[in-house]
């Protein structure tokens, strides 16, 4: 069990990685919130419910708290909606909840985020946890206090910052993760040693397969670094005014095909992916990578892949880069790795470096990504 601080102008608060965190989650919420108020929400998930709703709620019971009143979030990034967040406060006004209440979210980045947006106007503000049960929540979503939701015009589009109370990041509740859901969720933490840590690119080279086949050690390992690379961006820009923005690699893309392809066809951690592709493409093109570097970080991709296929044209994806939330004035701010372990933003991405990216990309979709390099 490991604990790691995020210290940033707003909050400070201690995420917690370890196994059997849920046998005592209540007591360790109690203690990183004050005593707890009267009306506590957990919003989840249904399939997660099934699988650890016995275990979560037993936890209060053994420290003697009242277990919360349970809200259901549907899976699927297309339920990332306004209209699922004045279904959820509604429910929470009408179970009695107020300015008092508490709220937990136990599920993967989704729940986490509109769980953290319901927090973050819930009464004008409740104050809230976050109990990922993802590998992609448990690296990145749950930590920094970004919170969302999505509009038909755009991803997050519609949001706020709110740091949670605490992050406690079970690892035990990944046995019962789908390997596409593990996979995609490492991609976010390939993002974090592209970006900001070579040395945890050179442990996912050589421990992939510890690391695929859910060995303890070598998650944590990756769990644990991803969160502190996460953690030290945010203390210094926890407001995305300028360092937290590399923390969007791969993203300018990734949005664009989950936007063009209505949040259905792939999982956000391989939408990422395929964006990370593209990027090392303008990078390579600019000469802030080299090619034996570029070969490596795409290596390293496809290594945790199978990546999904890619059915959609490149203008409109094209097209859907213009509605991401990090453009300014028009100007599409992009993200470029510096080597391998750097990286920074950039503002003057032509459209003809932006459209040979998105081309190449899809070329690699129809070859080698779309097989891995497991074999």
């Amino acid at each position: 069990m490991q604990t790691i601080r995020v210290e940033t102008p707003s909050a400070k608060y201690d995420v917690i990685t370890g196994s059997g965190l849920l046998e005592t989650l209540a007591a360790r919420i109690e203690r990183a919130a004050g005593r707890l108020p009267r009306r506590v929400f957990v919003l989840t998930s249904p399939e997660i419910w099934a699988l650890w709703g016995e275990t979560f709620c037993s936890s209060f019971v053994r420290s003697r708290i009242e277990p919360p009143i349970a809200l259901f979030l549907p899976q699927g990034e297309q339920h990332k909606t306004m209209k699922n967040v004045e279904r959820l406060t509604r429910e929470m006004i009408r179970a009695g909840g107020d300015r008092g209440s508490f709220l937990i979210a136990f599920g993967g980045g989704i729940v986490g985020d509109v769980g953290g947006f319901v927090a973050a106007i819930f009464m004008r503000g409740i104050p809230y946890v976050q109990a990922p049960t993802t590998f992609l929540s448990q690296v990145d979503s749950s930590v920094g206090g970004k919170v969302g939701v999505n509009l038909p015009e755009g991803k997050n589009l519609v949001g706020n910052f709110l740091q949670p109370r605490a992050v406690f990041a079970d690892i035990g509740v990944l046995g019962t993760l789908p390997d596409r859901e593990l996979r995609a969720g490492l991609m976010e933490s390939v993002k974090a040693g592209i970006i900001r840590d070579r040395g945890l690119v050179r442990f996912m080279e050589e421990h992939a397969d510890a690391i695929l086949n859910r060995e303890p050690k070598a998650l944590e390992r990756v769990i644990v670094a991803s969160i502190r690379m996460k953690a030290d961006v945010v203390r210094r820009d926890e407001r995305e005014g300028g360092l937290r923005m590399i923390l969007n690699f791969g993203h300018t893309v990734g949005h664009a095909l989950e936007q063009a392809t209505r949040y259905k066809a792939m999982l956000h951690g391989e939408a990422v992916a395929w964006g990370m592709v593209a990027a090392l493409a303008v990078a390579r093109r600019r000469n802030t990578i080299t090619g034996a570097q570029m070969e490596r970080m795409e290596k390293l991709i496809y290594r945790y892949g199978p990546l999904p296929a890619l059915k959609v044209s490149a203008a409109r994806v094209l097209a859907a880069t213009g509605s991401d939330k990090k453009n300014v004035g028009g100007v599409r701010r992009f993200v470029l790795p510096i080597g391998i372990g750097d990286a920074g933003v950039v503002e003057d991405v032509t459209a003809t470096e932006l459209d040979a990216a998105v081309k190449y990309m899809l070329e690699r979709a129809r070859t080698t990504g779309t097989k891995g390099l497991r074999d």
